[in-house]
This record gives structure tokens, C-alpha cells and sequence, in this order.
């Protein structure tokens, strides 16, 4: 029986992403996607025939474990390795098991690079967010595509923090070879509550996509 992400109702700007995938990789492409979590773009992107490389190191969400839900409470949740074995997709996706930025870049080198919401986890604020921007980008082979989604600044304490980014503080490290082809940006928008979360909240969210041109 397939099994849902925990992730499965959180908003996303991926639908763009896959666009630009289309548009600029072949079929069949290698996809790295950097906290992956228990998969809910790793899957959509193995089903599409896209090779996938899943970059995640949380015990939980690569092997499943109890949770703290909303409502529910304590429940099973199905990781990574669960979920894609109950679609029949493992054969598709290489798991690496480690924080990417300890990661050789050749090791997850591919055509394309996603991430989703990972930078302004407090766990990461010991690195600056250029060292992240900057290893996404070597990942990426000529001709690929970049894209991230991340959270913006809402309250007064995100303004301090770089993590809490905006499209035009990250537009500038995308010089030649580099072609921005995407950014967006919502407005405040309340997010049900979820796993971490366990109340309604509020969100900004924003996207920058960008094609490196090939040699």
C-alpha cells in the first residue's frame, strides 16, 4: 500500500522546478536532492524516470521511527528506505547517508540540484549560507539546473539570520556561468501544523531556479 510523506500538505514550489527540468535535462537525467527527508521529491522524481541521488543523515526520516503528530500523537512514520522499497523505486535512488557538505562533490554530482526548506534549520547556522549556496552549485554538471526553495524572514530574529534568505540576496551568487530563469517569493501565509510544528504557523517561502550554461 503506498505510504504518504509527512511532508505531503507543506507548500511547494517544486511543480517549477520540474518544469525546468524538462526544459534543460534529458530524460533519464541525475537528480541530487539535498534533504531529502523521507522523500517526498525524491519519489515524484524517481517515478518520472529521473535517477535520483537522496542526501539525508536523519535516522527517522531515512528509516522510519516514532513521531510526535499533531492531533494523533506518537505514530509510526515510514522513512526513505520504507517508502521507496513499497513503490518499487529503490532501484532508482542512491541514499548517501552524511551531511552533503561533507560530501566530495564528485559523489552527488548530477544534472540537476533541489533542495527544499533545509538552510534556515538552526543545526546549519554554524556554516555561512554562501559555503551552502556555493557546494549546491559545484554539484551541478554544465547544462544542469539549480533550484531551491527556502524560508524567508518573518519575525524581527529571522532579519539577523542570513538562512532566512530572500530571491535578491541569492540572485548575486548566480553571475556567469549562471542563468537565474526563475525567482518567486509568497506572501505570509499560515502552514497547518506538522511534524516539528505542532501548531498552525506562519511562513514566507521563496524560489530561485537558475540553468548553467554549458561549456
Amino acid at each position: 500500500m503506498p505510504t504518504a510523506s509527512l511532508w505531503e500538505r507543506t507548500l511547494t514550489f517544486f511543480p517549477q522546478f520540474l518544469r525546468a527540468l524538462e526544459e534543460h535535462c534529458e530524460p533519464g537525467a541525475t537528480v541530487t536532492v539535498i534533504g531529502a527527508s523521507d522523500g517526498k521529491f525524491v519519489l515524484p522524481l524517481a517515478k518520472a524516470g529521473y535517477d535520483v541521488i537522496a542526501v539525508e543523515q536523519d535516522p527517522i526520516a531515512l528509516n522510519g521511527g516514532e513521531v510526535l503528530l499533531p492531533v494523533s500523537g506518537i505514530g509510526y512514520a515510514p522513512g526513505l528506505v520504507e517508502r521507496l522499497e513499497v513503490a518499487n523505486l529503490r532501484n532508482q535512488v542512491r541514499i548517501v547517508c552524511s551531511d552533503f557538505l561533507e560530501v566530495a562533490p564528485p559523489y552527488v554530482a548530477a544534472d540537476a540540484v533541489w533542495t527544499s526548506c533545509s538552510w534556515h534549520y538552526s543545526a546549519n547556522h554554524r556554516r555561512p549560507l554562501s559555503e551552502f549556496v556555493r557546494r549546491m552549485q559545484q554539484l551541478v554538471r554544465p547544462g544542469g539546473v539549480f533550484g531551491a526553495e527556502f524560508m524567508m524572514p518573518v519575525e524581527l530574529r529571522h532579519q539577523a539570520i542570513e538562512h532566512y534568505t530572500t530571491p535578491d540576496r541569492l540572485t548575486p551568487f548566480f553571475g556567469p556561468p549562471w542563468n537565474v530563469l526563475v525567482t518567486l517569493q509568497t506572501n505570509t501565509f499560515t502552514e497547518q501544523a506538522h511534524v516539528g510544528q505542532l501548531q498552525d504557523h506562519t511562513h514566507r517561502m521563496g524560489l530561485l531556479i537558475a540553468h548553467r550554461l554549458p561549456n
